[in-house]
């Protein structure tokens, strides 16, 4: 596995990504502590998120969207009936 620094990985990404995409990996080291770590996926592979998604909608746990928002973009903004940043401001002096 190679170790590189950030600004290394910035100024050659596309040369790490060649090599990640051969199969190696590259650890990601930003002031000396390793942050990261590039692995290449596997032919074929789709992005794990997808799967625990289509996994929690077949569990009736994950409703999925329908794409349209203006449902919500369309009506006016809730009254809240109180001033939320003194709300805030009253909160924050409870934690001094």
């Amino acid at each position: 596995m190679q170790t590189v620094s950030v600004s290394e990985l910035k100024a050659h990404l596309s040369r790490y990504l060649r090599d990640v995409r051969r199969g190696g990996e590259v650890q990601v080291l930003d002031r000396g502590r390793p942050i990261a770590r590039l692995i290449g996926l596997s032919p074929g592979s789709t992005n794990p998120d997808d799967d625990d998604r289509e996994r929690l909608v077949r569990a009736g746990v994950l409703r999925p969207g329908t794409g349209d928002s203006s449902l919500v973009l369309d009506r006016p903004p809730l009254e809240l009936g109180t001033d939320l940043r003194r709300a805030l401001d009253e909160d924050r002096d409870d934690r001094l």
